[in-house]
This record gives C-alpha cells, sequence and structure tokens, in this order.
C-alpha cells in the first residue's frame, strides 16, 4: 500500500446512538460534517459534538481524519493500512466510508500518538 494523505478535520464529533424506529432529525442537514446509518437494531449518527442533544445517548471526544481521496472502488487496503498499526498500538478506531473517501474517527486523547504510529508506517498527516 502507498502512502496515504489524511488531513485532520477541525471539528470535534459525537458517535450517537438512538432506537431503530427513532425519526430521524432534520437539523444535521445543516452541518459540515454528519453520517447516519440505521439497522433494524439501531439509529447511529456522527455529527458535530456541540450538536447532540443532551438526552441522546452519544460517546463524545472524537476526532477525524480525512483520506484525500477521491478513492477508486478497485484499490484494496486502504482502511487497513490505518486500522492494523494503530489496533497494533491498541488504539481504537471507528471508520466511516463515503463514495469517495474513508474517514478514520479516533478518540481526541490518543490524537498524538495517531500521527506517530501512522507517521512511522509513512502516511502523510496533514493537522
Amino acid at each position: 500500500m502507498q502512502a496515504l494523505k489524511l488531513r485532520l478535520m477541525p471539528f470535534r464529533l459525537a458517535v450517537c446512538r438512538l432506537d431503530p424506529s427513532a425519526m430521524l432529525p432534520a437539523w444535521p442537514a445543516g452541518l459540515p460534517f454528519w453520517s447516519v446509518t440505521r439497522t433494524d437494531e439501531e439509529l447511529s449518527l456522527v455529527l458535530g459534538e456541540d450538536n447532540i442533544p443532551a438526552d441522546w445517548r452519544a460517546e463524545r471526544g472524537w476526532r477525524c481524519l480525512k483520506v484525500q481521496g477521491p478513492l477508486d472502488f478497485d484499490q484494496t487496503g486502504v482502511l487497513a493500512s490505518l486500522a492494523s498499526p494503530l489496533a497494533r498500538a491498541g488504539i481504537s478506531i471507528f471508520a466511516i466510508s463515503t463514495y469517495d473517501t474513508d474517514y478514520l474517527l479516533l478518540r481526541e486523547l490518543d490524537l498524538p500518538r495517531v500521527i506517530q504510529v501512522l507517521s512511522a508506517c509513512g502516511h502523510l498527516v496533514d493537522q
């Protein structure tokens, strides 16, 4: 795998869990970054930490590294080249993939180690 270019996004995120039958709120549409996944077991949202209603179940304190794309659908090993060294270092991640690229969410407290580990693997992290 060639070196990837990653950019640290300038916001803090939260990963939220709602009941699977919950209505999807309309207000995230105006935010600069958000993601939603609905399954028969849950409705998960990732969005700006400052926008989370107090009564939502949420894990706060996430930062986001964007893989500079777009990535080709035939390209393999992108997430593995990031997740594997971080797993060996004991660092938990939360990944989101879109049509164009991948986003790697990590705890803000782990950010210095994440940058160190990924840089040592040859990846370029723009802060």
